[in-house]
């Protein structure tokens, strides 16, 4: 029997940054939007490595992986949804894909495929993500799919990570538009002024939109970024060492081009290096060539390479790109050197000279145990006389920008959805013809 109605079910995303799960209904067909790891909730009963989830029946006991039936490769009954839409590469997106039944058909963008094969490469498989086997099907802007009675175009948007995108679900009770994470302050901003546009020609009855920096705003942009690492690149005697994610482009493509700029390599990590020359295939990316002269990889200091590091050594080595923390060490004014905390224990060898200094080109800490490892952080960089700047801005966009966006959009139910701060979005947003509807986690909404 074909149901009337529409409806959305918000599985994650609820009161939380990330772990987004939404599934929406209309008629007899069923597509989940997103389907993402919840850090919030994983945080409160693991610590991995020592303490992690040994089964799906652990996951959905502490209710970090919802009941959905009809939805996961364990659960033996037949398949009771249509599709999956992926919206970026994060994994806060798209993480658990690793439990859905692989008969469901998986769509995500040509780059976000790129991503999650590359990173599924460069990860020992474990129960939380395993997407080798998936066999995805892609999409670019302006390709328009059809699943059951719904038609979704996906349109890309700006945001930290390549390849990301809102889509427009054309549904039997009008459009619904789903932002996934965007922003309009950095490289591309124009992609999501697009976004914004056809939304608000499609005159949608619904939108679901991200809120993540209801608190902390801040106002800058990528140009602002790449300002600032200029003069602090400039200044700078010594070796400049550069902790940004490994998957935002737009941060590589800035430290490279100041690195350039100042005479200086920048010098990546096996594992960033990996990611690029997937990213190469690419031709709507413009990234750095790793056999560019100023681009060199770095080697960590370890005995033993996984399969992927050694044929990436042994297919670099020949035009003198691999050089170690001894190699690095002998030429520290002209190098920019991409590390994270992780790999802290080369500064031993390293020895950082005077005039040396570290960019934190990423979030700040927002919980407990991030604020942990900050401290030892602080601690590193105080014993090797490292000051730290930080320079960033958010994959997300700020509140007013955000209010602009809905405004134009002029959808008549509003769902805020990523953020710690719904309450807080209701009342800003209050004077919005649409009605704000504060979520709650598995109860269905008609349209």
């Amino acid at each position: 029997m074909v149901k009337n109605s529409t409806t959305v079910t918000f599985y994650g995303g609820v009161n939380e940054i990330g772990g987004n799960k939404i599934l929406l209904q209309d008629k007899d067909t069923r597509v989940l939007f997103d389907f993402g790891m919840s850090f919030t909730m994983r945080k409160q009963f693991y610590s991995p490595p020592f303490l992690s989830p040994k089964s799906e029946n652990s996951l959905q006991e502490l209710g970090i992986l919802p009941r959905i039936k009809g939805v996961y490769k364990f659960d033996h009954s037949p398949a009771e949804v249509d599709a999956v839409f992926i919206s970026h590469g994060h994994l806060d997106h798209c993480a658990y894909l690793s439990f859905i039944k692989r008969e469901v058909p998986i769509y995500c963008g040509e780059t976000t495929q790129i991503i999650l094969q590359a990173l599924s490469e460069i990860r020992r498989p474990d129960l939380e993500f395993s997407v080798a086997d998936i066999a995805f099907k892609t999409f670019r802007t302006g390709k328009k799919i059809q699943v059951g009675s719904l038609e979704i175009e996906p349109f890309h948007v700006d945001h930290s990570v390549p390849g990301a995108y809102g889509f427009l679900i054309h549904t039997s009770k009008g459009t619904v538009a789903y932002t996934g994470d965007f922003r309009d302050h950095g490289a591309k901003p124009e992609l999501t002024r697009d976004f914004v546009e056809h939304a608000a020609k499609a005159e949608p009855v619904a939108v679901i939109t991200e809120a993540t920096n209801m608190t902390g705003a801040t106002v800058s942009s990528e140009v602002e970024v790449e300002s600032k690492l200029d003069s602090i690149v400039a200044a700078a005697d010594g070796i400049v060492l550069a902790e940004f994610s490994y998957s935002d482009v737009d941060r590589l493509n800035s430290f490279f081009h100041i690195a350039k700029k100042n005479q200086r390599c920048l010098a990546i990590s096996l594992k960033q290096a990996h990611l690029l020359e997937a990213l190469r295939r690419d031709k709507g990316l413009t990234v750095p060539a790793l056999e560019d002269e100023d681009v060199l990889i770095f080697r960590k200091s370890k005995k033993r390479f996984d399969k992927w590091e050694s044929q990436l050594i042994e297919r670099y080595s020949g035009q003198n790109k691999i050089f170690d923390v001894f190699d690095v060490s002998k030429q520290q004014c002209k190098v920019v050197l991409a590390v994270s905390f992780h790999d802290f224990e080369e500064l031993v060898q390293l020895k950082p000279v005077a005039g040396s200094c570290y960019v934190l080109s990423a979030s700040e800490p927002f919980n407990e145990e991030m604020e942990l490892d900050y401290e030892r952080l602080v601690n590193w960089l105080r014993h090797y006389g490292l000051p730290q700047y930080h320079v960033h801005v958010s994959g997300h966009i700020m509140p007013l920008k955000l209010k602009k966006a809905l405004k134009e959009i002029g959808a008549a139910q509003i769902f805020p959805i990523h953020t710690e701060s719904a309450d807080l979005f209701a009342k800003f947003m209050r004077d919005l013809k649409g009605k704000v509807t504060l979520v709650e986690k598995g109860k269905e909404y008609p349209l």
